[in-house]
């Protein structure tokens, strides 16, 4: 899976089983995996945060 795919599935499944707080669950993650010293894990979770805070980006026609 590319990171642009990975990004977007973690996306889904976070909004899909926390609804609006899936982006909150991302920022702890990112900032749990900086803490830990993994950047790129991070700057992962990060953008899913970005995506997820992002209007319609998760839908499925956003990825048509």
């Amino acid at each position: 899976m590319s990171a642009p795919d990975a990004i977007t599935h973690a996306a889904r499944l976070l909004q899909a089983r926390y609804g609006e707080d899936g982006a909150v669950i991302a920022v702890m993650r990112a900032a749990e995996a900086a803490a830990m010293g993994d950047l790129e894990m991070a700057d992962h979770w990060e953008a899913v945060a970005a995506m997820i805070d992002e209007p319609g980006a998760t839908t499925p026609d956003a990825l048509n």
